[in-house]
């Protein structure tokens, strides 16, 4: 049974359906190694150190179930979906959610956990 999409954009899936006897990557919540940057330079960053860390594993962003995106300051929406959404392949877009939310590091201006099957 392969990965099943619902009423999904290139951002995001409402419904991601997948098999239950494989292997589900989970990586811990990522933040940018360079704490100097501005948001979408932490996104791009975060999002380079996730698909080291999914091929690591054996997987792909193509893999994607579901990501948690937490942001410092809400107004940085939309410039995190400007990398992200350039980030996303067509067709594989995770049930995703995003919230404001302080971060344990004042400079940090972003975390993204994503979870993932392997073949």
């Amino acid at each position: 049974m392969s990965t099943i999409r619902h009423h999904g954009s290139n951002r995001m899936s409402q419904i991601v359906e997948f098999p239950l006897s494989g292997t589900m990557v989970v990586l811990a919540g990522q933040v940018s190694s360079d704490r100097s940057l501005d948001v979408a330079g932490q996104t791009a960053n975060i999002l380079e150190r996730i698909d080291a860390l999914l091929a690591e594993a054996g997987t792909s962003k193509n893999a994607l179930t579901h990501a948690y995106v937490w942001l410092k300051h809400g107004t940085d929406f939309d410039a995190m979906n400007g990398v992200w959404d350039t980030w996303v392949l067509p067709g594989a877009a995770p049930a995703r959610a995003c919230v404001e939310a302080p971060l344990a590091d004042p400079r940090l201006l972003v975390e993204i956990q994503v979870f993932a099957l392997k073949p």
